[in-house]
């Protein structure tokens, strides 16, 4: 009765385990692929915003504030804002706003009057600065000015522009072009699977075919430690060996380039195809070996022919998570690729990935930015999804005509 009631209860208890498992993943999925998807379908505010910096007291459209150290919100589609505040004389400082809600250009989308002298700057995109000029004095000090802060909604960006723009500045002009970024991912990835894959398949045939088992297992133990050393001390490896290395034997002004992320990646991938691979080609029966042999196949042969093509699934298993390993590489990449956000394919250049992006302005990004960067990470998704759909229908195109 024990037993029964046990295994009932068990079972019970990793159905609901195994539900709540798959209901947060795909909440945090939601999530997501809905701060992702925002930017390109709503603005980043219904309407425009005003902030006050070193003014205590200050009236808009009729509604005084004080001490008001956060945003005022204007209702969408106004078309006029009037603000007030008391002046360091008796007389007030007036300053009056005309919005052109149909006007495309955010530079031509205000225009202001004002009854003192005043210093009107556009430092970022759909950001305006008023500022009033103090005569003598400390209020002569820029750091001391009074000033009024004019944010405009930001209008829903257009995909084709984020996923195919070649600029990327988030901060000043509000450029989000991440396909530079796209193609530094692929290169640097594409780049570790071509100088990897070969040593790793080579490397584990050896540990499975041609090493004696004590042999095999230290080797094997050893690989399975380097799994196991954490991202950022490859990163710190290649700074301080392969990324001078590359800087000396090139004669370029920096190391940190494309050429020293993709040894990187390569190394990091190593221990995690040889593991899978070697796994994957112990497991081959010993009858095929020997089929093989009998035929008068040499070793060689029945290593490369015979048992490779056996361990088929294994293998490109291993090449899947290496793949998924190299896209999604952070810190040693950010630590090694010198992070330049342009386009290029010369390998003894900087460039950036997907995942730098993300782990470098995740900190500070607000707003607009911070809602891009979700972006980057679902593109990020989808790149991997696409590459392991690839590579697991070509495996079955390759086991169905085997």
């Amino acid at each position: 009765m024990s037993r029964k009631f046990s295994d009932v209860f068990f079972r019970y208890l990793v159905s609901i385990v195994a539900l709540f498992s798959v209901l947060a993943l795909g909440a945090i999925l939601l999530f997501v692929f809905a701060q992702g998807g925002m930017p390109f379908f709503t603005s980043t505010y219904p309407g425009v915003r005003i902030v006050a910096q070193r003014i205590n007291e200050i009236t808009v459209n009729g509604i005084t504030y004080f001490d008001h150290n956060t945003f005022i919100d204007i209702p969408e589609n106004t078309d006029a804002i009037s603000i007030r505040f008391p002046g360091i004389d008796s007389n007030d400082e007036i300053l009056n706003i005309k919005i052109d809600n149909s006007e495309k250009d955010p530079k031509k989308a205000l225009s202001f009057s004002h009854n003192s002298d005043v210093e009107i700057t556009y430092p970022e995109s759909y950001v305006y600065t008023v500022s009033w000029l103090q005569s003598g004095g400390l209020g002569a000090m820029t750091a001391l000015q009074k000033r009024i802060h004019i944010i405009l909604p930001e209008p829903p960006y257009s995909l084709g522009k984020f996923l195919g723009g070649l600029q990327w500045s988030p901060d000043k002009d509000k450029i989000f072009g991440i396909f530079p970024m796209i193609v530094g991912t692929l290169t640097a990835s594409f780049g570790a699977i071509l100088l990897g894959v070969p040593i790793a398949l080579l490397c584990a045939l050896f540990m499975s075919e041609f090493l004696k088992p004590k042999s095999a297992s230290f080797v094997r133990a050893g690989i399975e430690l380097l799994a196991g050393i954490p991202s950022v001390v490859y990163g710190f490896f290649g700074l301080m060996v392969i990324v001078p290395f590359v800087r000396t034997t090139f004669n370029v002004p920096s190391g940190n380039t494309l050429l020293s992320a993709v040894i990187v990646l390569a190394l990091m991938i190593l221990p995690t195809v040889i593991t899978i691979a070697e796994t994957s080609l112990r497991v081959v029966p010993l009858s095929v070996r020997e089929a093989s042999l009998s035929l008068g196949a040499s070793k060689m042969q029945t290593a490369w022919r015979v048992v490779l093509p056996h361990a088929n699934s294994g293998v490109i298993a291993g090449v899947i998570l290496g793949i998924s390993r190299a896209v999604g590489e952070t810190m040693a990449v950010i630590l090694v690729a010198g992070n330049s956000p342009h386009l290029t394919f010369n390998p003894l250049t900087s460039v950036r990935t997907l995942t730098s992006t993300i782990a470098m302005e995740m900190g500070y990004a607000s707003g607009r930015h911070s809602e891009m960067l979700f972006s980057i990470g679902v593109t990020l998704f989808a790149i991997i999804l696409i590459l392991n759909t690839v590579i697991l229908w070509y495996r079955r195109k390759v086991e169905s005509g085997a």
